[in-house]
């Protein structure tokens, strides 16, 4: 059975539809099990595509309304006026659009995935925010796309996906010290690890700090589930590395204006 957790600020927003989903209730087997909707993994095209038609039949709506990037973990953002087909998706990490009923989406296995919505100016936004983008600055440069559509900072909400939690992500000397040359201050969001030289990085604490440096209406993590951790419901790159798995899934988020 598809499995669908939503933000409980963000599920308020009458006019803005949008869901986080977890691996189940798809087709694909082994270590795809079984909603994966990651595109760029090995699993069949014609498993993924029915994956990701069985998700968004959860909200009644076709795929043909589906806008998904090839992600590169980089601080591009796209606007979106009309979804583009699967085999033209650009590379980017995240997306907005003020367009009815165009669904913004992203899969991941373990980075954490932000939904923006101004339900005042009817802007919507997406960002991939992974450890390079949102090092990189894709969080503010989706912000300045949905600025530029009308939408205003102090109606902005923002929503994390469940991403990797701390005690779960360990790093090398040098990943510590690449966050150390931005600021010392990012010494904060990480801890030591029981293995020499190496330290456990808080992703979700540094991507909500700087969404929260942006003077927006609100910020949650309220579905802050491990998916390192919990093999049931998430998919993760990392434990796939761990356990030897030739390649992991990804689970799907979205978002879109129903009017």
């Amino acid at each position: 059975m598809i499995e669908v957790i939503q933000d409980p600020a963000l599920a308020k927003l009458k006019i803005i539809q949008h869901g986080f989903f977890t691996r189940l209730g798809g087709i694909s087997t082994g270590c795809y099990k079984s909603l994966n909707c990651a595109s760029a993994s090995a699993d069949s095209f014609e498993n993924v595509i029915e994956n990701k038609r069985r998700a968004l039949n959860y909200f009644d709506l076709s795929l043909n309304l589906l806008a998904t990037v090839n992600n590169i973990h980089s601080n591009r953002a796209l606007i979106v006026e009309q979804p583009w087909l699967e085999e033209q998706k650009p590379q980017a990490d995240a997306m907005v659009t003020n367009q009815a009923r165009i669904i913004l989406a992203s899969d991941s296995a373990d980075c954490p995935i932000i939904l923006f919505a101004d339900n005042i100016s009817n802007v919507i936004g997406l960002a991939h925010a992974g450890w390079r983008g949102a090092k990189n600055g894709i969080i503010e440069a989706t912000i300045k796309k949905m600025i530029s559509l009308g939408a205003k900072h102090q109606n902005i909400s923002a929503a994390i996906s469940p991403c990797i939690a701390q005690d779960s992500y360990e790093v090398d000397l040098e990943f510590y010290q690449c966050f150390l040359s931005d600021s010392l201050n990012n010494r904060y969001y990480f801890k030591s690890s029981s293995n020499t030289n190496h330290f456990l990085f808080d992703l979700l604490a540094y991507v909500k700090n700087r969404l929260s440096q942006l003077n927006l209406k609100y910020v949650s993590s309220e579905v802050s589930f491990d998916t390192y951790k919990n093999e049931e419901k998430f998919f993760s790159c990392r434990r796939a590395k761990h356990t030897g798995d030739k390649d992991f899934g990804g689970h799907l988020s979205c978002i879109y204006i129903n009017s």
